[in-house]
């Protein structure tokens, strides 16, 4: 009887949390005008993806989403998986509180960097440009942090071999520390793929046309200026999640690796 209950709660609680990305669907594939009609006699249409991809702009703002975060999630990751081998595997000068210290500023809220970073891109002529929506996150506190705790476990006398044959510390990072950390670093990669993705106020400050707007700032514009085209907001919707969840989908196994193991696999 147990199991049962946890089989119905458990359904129970998986059509409410579809429900909203069917319904969404659902509406999306409705013709114009009967957005809130609940009924199969409506008909389907795939008009409303053909209008927002080529009539309303949002191919060019996947095109600038894409860009963003494909950029800043690759080189954040890279430079998190960069730092963590040194606070890991190295020893300098003040490691342990420089370490200390960038974990405590994950305690400040991201807002109150929002107008010392706006004043470093005005500064540099970076307002409306890619280097502006990509170049100010490329640091990332918490994918330096798992990273770090990650490296940690893989043993010191692999590196010590690869030195005895004599490998740089590039090598060392590139062909011993970063297979072995492939898991987390997905892990990493992904978690900062989908906040770029879906970062909406930098890039709504960094964009001043339309030209550079991405997925959630042209989501926003045009539900502020169609507020009633129903059918026509839940096709973009629609459309914006979709590259969240094919990255999802070919990196899952990684990122259920990433987030449960706890040590380096033999």
């Amino acid at each position: 009887m147990r199991k049962v209950i946890v089989v119905i709660v458990s359904v129970v609680l998986l059509l409410v949390v579809l429900f909203p990305f069917v319904w969404m669907l659902y509406t999306a594939f409705k013709p114009p005008g009967t957005g809130l009609v609940f009924s199969l006699k409506t008909g389907f249409t795939l008009d409303n993806f053909r209008k927002v991809l080529f009539e309303y702009n949002f191919l060019k703002y996947f095109k600038n989403s894409f860009i963003v975060a494909f950029f800043s999630a690759t080189f954040s990751t890279l430079f998190a998986s960069m730092a963590a081998y040194a606070f890991a595997k190295k020893n300098f000068f003040l490691k342990n509180t420089l370490f200390w210290t960038f974990i405590a500023s994950m305690m400040v809220p991201g807002l109150l960097y929002v107008i010392p970073q706006f004043l470093v891109v005005y500064k540099l002529r970076w307002m409306n440009t890619y280097q502006g929506m990509i170049v100010p996150h490329l640091a990332n506190v918490f994918g330096l942090f798992i990273l770090t705790q990650f490296a940690k476990e893989v043993p010191d006398s692999l590196i010590e071999a690869a030195k005895i044959d004599g490998a740089s510390e590039l090598k060392i990072f590139l062909f011993v520390m970063l297979p072995l950390m492939i898991p987390i670093v997905a892990t990493v990669y992904l978690l900062n793929f989908q906040f770029h993705w879906s970062n909406f106020l930098w890039q709504l400050i960094v964009a001043q046309t339309d030209k550079m707007y991405t997925v959630p700032v042209g989501l926003a514009m045009f539900k502020n200026a169609h507020e009633e085209a129903y059918t026509l907001e839940m096709a973009a919707s629609s459309l914006s999640i979709i590259p969240i969840g094919i990255l999802f989908i070919f990196a899952q196994r990684y990122f259920i690796e990433g987030i449960t193991q706890g040590a380096v696999k033999g």
